[in-house]
């Protein structure tokens, strides 16, 4: 049976990976026991568009306004500049990679997260993942914008860790979130020391404490709501050691796995 192995890569990282994280990709590919398909983000690359267009960016509640304007502005910089840039670095590291977006082969059905709030912001209500497993099967890599459409043909911008999560769900695969740390790292005895797991409830803690802080706030986040997703098992690895995502593969322990105390419980 096949093995998907889903990875995110969010906007903030990208400018920071290397060469030799897309050959570690392509490498696990190359060993045929792990199918890897790449989702990615965007969200520093639309601002940095919008401001150069002028177009004003509004926020509500942490998740950006989109106007129909903006949507074209992230539909161009997410499934246009950033897909085949993520395209164009794995097959100069060897491997055949595909660039899709939500909508290609009907892969997301989506709808309005809060329409007169937000404007085309959606969720996924539905995930028809033949596209990905016919590319797979054929020896491509997907690479997945989050933009995806309802029935009725109007586009949404969605984001990108509900996209991986529903992915990985839907081909009960295995989620890793790509950082440029190596995994969650909190303050012990005045040295930083890495979680080699942690749970949901500790995750709440450490972020009350603000033990975990900055950027590793959302990842934690979305690796908790990820599992809710019944995603099966989901990690936190430094995509700077691109060794790690190799690893992983094979069973060593890297980065920080994070897991739902219920079941624990249940174990």
């Amino acid at each position: 049976m096949n093995r998907y192995l889903v990875i995110k890569c969010g906007g903030s990282v990208f400018d920071k990976l290397t060469p030799a994280f897309y050959k570690s990709i392509q490498a696990i590919q190359a060993e045929g026991e792990w199918l890897p398909v790449i989702v990615h983000g965007g969200g520093p690359a639309i601002t940095q568009m919008l401001d150069k267009l002028a177009i004003p960016t509004v926020f509500h509640h942490g998740l950006r306004v989109t106007t129909q304007e903006v949507l074209d502005v992230a539909e161009m910089v997410l499934s246009g500049t950033m897909n085949k840039q993520l395209v164009s670095n794995i097959c100069a590291s060897g491997g055949k990679a595909i660039g899709l977006s939500g909508i290609d082969g009907g892969l997301f059905t989506a709808k309005p997260m809060a329409l007169s709030k937000l404007g085309y912001v959606g969720e996924i209500t539905a995930v028809d993942p033949t596209v990905i497993t016919c590319l797979c099967e054929q020896g491509f890599i997907p690479v997945i914008s989050p933009i995806s459409m309802d029935d009725k043909g109007q586009h949404y911008n969605i984001n990108a860790d509900q996209v991986a999560a529903a992915i990985a769900a839907s081909l009960n695969g295995k989620l890793c979130f790509i950082s440029d740390v190596p995994g969650i790292l909190i303050e012990k005895d005045g040295e930083l020391t890495r979680l080699k797991q942690v749970s949901d409830l500790e995750i709440e803690q450490l972020i009350k404490m603000k033990k975990i802080s900055g950027g590793m706030i959302p990842k934690a986040k979305a690796a908790v709501d990820s599992l809710k997703q019944n995603v099966q098992e989901v990690v936190i690895v430094n995509g700077m050691m691109p060794e790690c995502l190799i690893d992983y593969t094979k069973g060593v322990e890297v980065g920080t796995k994070i897991f739902l105390e219920e079941e624990a419980l249940h174990a």
